[in-house]
């Protein structure tokens, strides 16, 4: 597949100091559903502001389908569709009234208009309530609103910035589900920032993981699960009980270690190698306290790679969804 985006070298400098985007370089091919996964304050909505054309880089280049993001802004903006993070609705207009004020936003002919407001609405099954007042939908609603009002003029990339955050789980897989059959119904490009493990985990075709400003690793979610260097069998063993030299016949172990009672395994067909452990641990009647086996997991990867588990940064979407509906809370006033 071609590269619909390609970005060299970006960088993003506040007052002169404050470097949030430092060097970051990569390709999006067209069709793909491509994931940006971060910590708060990796520089994620900084670099999806660039693409977009919210802001102008400090230095670096953004090209999008064969196009300068800098020297053709305008022409750019019409071939992408962004949903921010943030809510932006018109809380005093209907849902449908919204998405017409997408269309005339974006010079989409009336006739035109009309019939693609339809056609979106009931992609996201807010037929019932399109006509209803947007300070009266719920989050999930809003949401799913949004997502119409960025497909209004048909872009060939679209972007969605923190698309699920603050939802419940069931409103996020829904979403999913849309997301998914974008892509499969249009071919249509998805360039999605996250903060959801599972959510890169599921819809993306690659991911990119940035921290400090900086993109550290890329690729599909097997190739970086397997980066790790396979699955893992933990043995916990009786005091005295020992198996390292039944274990090392076993094939398959690529590696063996032993702390605090526990043996820790090491291959990369973990199911075949567990049954295999299994049959000696009967053979030789080992005394055994426990053994499990596990997979890799993107939050291992995200660990790996950047030192944290990014479970223990999401305290700030608590924050924004209360923030959100506090904001919500004050316009029906």
């Amino acid at each position: 597949m071609d590269n619909i985006i390609e970005v060299r070298d970006l960088v993003k400098v506040f007052d002169k100091e404050i470097r949030a985007v430092n060097g970051v370089s990569f390709d999006v091919k067209e069709g793909e559903i491509f994931g940006f996964l971060g910590p708060n304050g990796a520089g994620k909505s900084t670099t999806i502001s660039m693409i977009t054309t919210l802001l102008t880089p400090t230095s670096g280049k953004i090209t999008i389908d064969g196009k300068d993001v800098v020297k053709s802004a305008t022409q750019v903006r019409k071939t992408i569709g962004l949903v921010p993070q943030a809510l932006t609705a018109d809380d005093q207009l209907s849902g449908r009234e919204n998405m017409q004020l997408q269309a005339d936003l974006y010079d989409v002919p009336h006739d035109v208009a009309k019939e693609r407001i339809e056609e979106l609405l009931a992609i996201v099954k807010l037929q019932e309530a399109a006509d209803r007042r947007v300070d009266t939908y719920s989050g999930g609603m809003r949401k799913r609103l949004e997502l119409a009002e960025g497909l209004i003029h048909h872009p060939k990339i679209l972007f969605l910035d923190e698309p699920t955050l603050g939802l419940d789980i069931q409103t996020r897989e829904i979403i999913w589900e849309y997301i998914t059959n974008i892509k499969k119904q249009s071919g249509m490009t998805v360039f999605l920032t996250t903060h959801y493990l599972e959510e890169a985990e599921s819809l993306c075709d690659r991911i990119a993981i940035i921290d400090h400003g900086e993109i550290v690793v890329i690729g599909t979610p097997n190739e970086l699960k397997a980066s790790l260097g396979g699955d893992s069998i933990e043995i916990e063993v009786s005091e005295s009980q020992e198996c390292k030299n039944s274990l090392e016949k076993i094939p398959g172990i690529e590696a063996i270690e032993y702390k605090d009672g526990k043996y820790f395994l090491r291959t990369p067909n973990g199911d075949e190698v567990m049954e295999a452990v299994l049959a000696m641990i009967a053979e030789e009647r080992w005394r055994i306290k426990n053994i499990s086996l596990q997979k890799p997991s993107m939050n291992q990867v995200f660990l790996k790679y950047t030192g944290k588990s990014l479970r223990d940064d999401t305290t700030h979407m608590d924050k924004f969804a209360a923030r959100t509906a506090a904001v919500q809370s004050r316009r029906r006033q």
